[in-house]
């Protein structure tokens, strides 16, 4: 009696993982009882049902998410054509001779024309990172990275008249991560820091990899900032991006195993993305020199 009730308990407690785990993953399995119990057989059964339903709806998602991308490919792709037959004939319609009146006109065309290039190439470079699933991790500095990104931003902060103030380690932090992932993420998080800053930057790294963006931000709020990175959206003080600049770099990071969450506190917002040491990662091996 004793050893039949232990066994009851070992087949629903194994039941119940079991459940736990389809739940999280994909799995065309359904729960299996090997006790053969009538009445725990009967909650597997039960169980099932909703099991099979998730996993349809999850199909059901997935298709439509990858139904989506495609679609974003393909608009994208096709207003490049057009766009550059525009940019050419603009180029042309430059040279002649016109009235001050029409150049005005003809600049704020061509700043329209450039700001939808821009986005079409926002939305074309999400649908490609999205869709791509091979990346080629390489050891780097992950702090000489941060400095290179942030040099490569130093004449669009001047020219807002934003002084960034930084801390970064002066020894090496030693990653293993795919060198444009990080390029790309790096520098969607500084440009929405141009995009939303009131005038400051602050860009603090610690030894462990965890890297603090913040800025007084006041054109934002609580609700805005905990949909940063949702697809698509966009705050008010942001109309001209596609708002696909931070979901990118959630993708990217949360990719190569590291975390990325924004907060909104006193008016600052503040962007802390972590690369955590792992086994591959660590001092660079003697009698080799540093990437």
């Amino acid at each position: 009696m004793v050893k039949a009730r232990l066994c009851r308990r070992r087949a629903v407690r194994r039941l119940g993982e079991d459940f736990r785990q389809k739940l999280k993953g994909d799995s065309n399995t359904l729960l299996d009882c090997r006790l053969r119990d009538p009445a725990l057989l009967a909650l597997a059964s039960e169980l099932n049902e909703p099991l099979g339903q998730l996993r349809a709806e999850r199909r059901r998602y997935q298709q439509g998410d990858r139904e989506l991308k495609e679609a974003v490919t393909n608009i994208s792709h096709d207003l490049r054509t057009p766009l550059t037959a525009i940019r050419g004939y603009l180029e042309l319609l430059g040279r002649e001779e016109k009235s001050p009146a029409a150049e005005r006109c003809l600049a704020q065309i061509e700043n329209r024309v450039e700001a939808m290039r821009a986005l079409t190439e926002e939305l074309f470079r999400y649908s490609v990172i999205s869709s791509a699933r091979d990346l080629r991790p390489e050891r780097l500095d992950l702090a000489r990275a941060l400095a290179e990104s942030l040099l490569s931003f130093y004449g669009a902060l001047e020219e807002k008249g934003i002084r960034p103030e930084l801390e970064i380690p002066e020894e090496p932090v030693w990653r293993e991560l795919d060198p444009a992932a990080l390029n790309r993420i790096f520098a969607n998080v500084l440009s929405n820091a141009l995009k939303y800053s009131d005038g400051d930057l602050r860009v603090n790294m610690e030894p462990s990899g965890e890297i603090r963006f913040s800025n007084r931000a006041r054109g934002l709020d609580p609700v805005a900032v905990g949909r940063l990175f949702d697809r698509f959206y966009t705050v008010e003080a942001g109309r001209s991006s596609t708002g696909l600049g931070l979901s990118i770099a959630r993708t990217l990071t949360q990719r190569m195993g590291g975390s990325i969450e924004a907060q909104y506190q006193d008016g600052s917002l503040q962007i802390r993305l972590c690369f955590r040491p792992r086994r591959a990662d660590g001092p660079a091996p003697r009698g080799r020199p540093a990437p």
